[in-house]
């Protein structure tokens, strides 16, 4: 809480220069209520969603990967630092309905108990900040709906012990907060529902977190980009759970830069997050950036224009 305070006070010493950095973005003979664009480069962070959507008719495919611990008991030279192993893979599709509306499927490995996870979601952006500060952030909407598709356990007590297949799904919604501070620094406030069908023995069903992530712009191509996740446990289930698996919860923290090369965004990124779907990294990381039980990982962004006729 003592660093989101902290970020806090300094969104509230930045907006003094934030008015005149977004002045300069003025076109001299436009009109002032103009929208900010580029807020963010992608519609992602790191393990955190963005205001950002693609174009109507534009389709986005994205590839996410999480490599192992690169210290601890798991990581050192003996797994070459965690890149001998994999703790989760996503391959996904949004597509542009509209310039504010997309709606997206994949397909995730999984980094707990539930694995071979499919996904179908959808954001939409229905406030846009303007130049003139009159509408002084964006707002979007994302939701999504993960099955799981693994053979249930037979261990009752799991999480992956599924009776129906209503106990297979489980539920994220996230009201996506942002603002461009000035064309090098942008700043998005998350505060998400998750919600399980089925979960382990005791443990809670549902969940709110709240996530914090801003871009930093360090060259024409390249950024520093950094988010992290606060989720509200309940004390109770939570001590159960950590005394009856002997692991600790912790908050998803990650940082890493994102490079644009004309044709992609490529983030490259270190994270103490396992899994990448939000209904897994929100309630279940229980690695710790203290006990080096963080991990490199990536994600690569192409988008094809469907807009455009071939003129082949």
């Amino acid at each position: 809480m003592k660093s989101i305070l902290g970020i806090m006070l300094s969104i509230i010493s930045l907006k003094v220069v934030a008015q005149e950095d977004l002045d300069k973005m003025i076109k001299l003979d436009g009109p002032k209520n103009e929208k900010v664009t580029a807020t963010f480069k992608s519609g992602n962070l790191i393990n955190l969603k963005t205001t950002e959507t693609i174009h109507r008719n534009e389709m986005d495919f994205r590839v996410d990967h999480r490599f192992g611990d690169i210290g601890g008991s798991a990581g050192g030279a003996k797994n070459f630092f965690g890149l001998d192993n994999s703790t989760d893979i996503r391959i996904g599709f949004d597509y542009g309905l509209t310039d504010n509306i997309n709606i997206g499927i994949a397909r995730a490995k999984g980094a707990t108990e539930v694995r071979q996870l499919y996904e179908g979601n959808i954001k939409y952006r229905f406030v846009e900040q303007t130049i003139d500060n009159s509408v002084p952030v964006s707002i979007a909407f994302f939701g999504s709906t993960v099955v799981s598709a693994m053979e249930a356990s037979e261990e009752k007590h799991s999480a992956a012990s599924f009776e129906r297949f209503s106990d297979r799904l489980s539920y994220v919604t996230q009201l996506i907060i942002a603002r461009k501070f000035s064309s090098s620094f942008s700043l998005t406030v998350v505060p998400s529902y998750l919600h399980r069908n089925y979960t382990a023995y005791n443990d809670q069903n549902n969940m709110f977190a709240i996530g914090i992530g801003g871009r930093a712009k360090v060259s024409k191509r390249i950024a520093f980009v950094a988010d992290y996740f606060l989720p509200f446990r309940q004390s109770s289930k939570k001590k159960y759970r950590e005394e009856l698996t002997g692991q600790r919860y912790y908050n998803a923290l990650g940082v890493g830069l994102e490079m644009d090369t004309g044709g992609h965004i490529f983030h490259l990124n270190f994270t103490n997050a396992t899994a990448i779907q939000e209904s897994q990294f929100i309630s279940e990381t229980n690695s710790s950036w203290g006990k080096g039980q963080f991990r490199w990982g990536f994600s690569i962004a192409r988008r094809f224009n469907f807009n455009k006729k071939d003129k082949g």
